[in-house]
């Protein structure tokens, strides 16, 4: 009993952590979700704004929340503003760079370019 017992805990405990990291269920084309930093963006999304939320505990003042948004689906032609503090998708290409103070995503990250506009191209 107390091995079936333990062999569900895990389970739930791995199912919880999965949930907590997958991308948002049911996303749509640009849609913006936030999510603690210390998750992963998920693939076909993009950081769009960091910033600080007690729900994502405290961290001598450094961003611990960030918005993502979904590019995955959106039209051929279609510009964004992103943080350069994750890679865009395939399809798509940098047509600019520059600082925003919405994508300091690190304390003391100076005024260099964190920012790109971006273009769906295919």
């Amino acid at each position: 009993m107390d091995r079936l017992r333990t062999t569900t805990m895990a389970l739930a405990g791995a199912a919880a952590m999965f949930a907590l990291t997958a991308a948002p269920a049911q996303a749509a084309p640009g849609d913006v979700t936030t999510t603690c930093a210390s998750t992963a963006t998920p693939v076909g999304y993009v950081d769009v704004n960091w910033g600080n939320s007690p729900s994502c505990g405290t961290q001598n003042f450094a961003p611990n929340i960030k918005q993502i948004k979904q590019l995955t689906g959106l039209p051929v032609g279609t510009v964004v503003q992103a943080c350069g503090s994750t890679y865009y998708p395939a399809g798509w290409v940098q047509t600019a760079s520059y600082y925003s103070s919405a994508c300091v995503a690190f304390p003391n990250s100076g005024f260099n370019n964190n920012a790109w506009t971006l273009k769906r191209v295919s």
